[in-house]
């Protein structure tokens, strides 16, 4: 486990971590930000990393 709650630098579409949180692949896409995730682009893809989703959960509803 690292300092920042665990998690590993493993990226994540968007569907994967809509399926993690029990919400839409649009809801993710649409509310990344303003949930304070920070986003990976790769190419033109968004990419999340598992630790960066890990980090919010714990922050938010730890």
């Amino acid at each position: 486990m690292t300092a920042g709650g665990g998690g590993s630098n493993r990226l994540l579409t968007p569907e994967e971590v809509a399926a993690w949180l029990k919400v839409s692949e649009i809801t993710v896409k649409n509310k990344y930000r303003s949930w304070g995730i920070k986003a990976q682009k790769v190419g033109r893809l968004l990419r999340f990393r598992e630790r960066d989703i890990v980090a919010y959960l714990e922050e938010n509803y730890g």
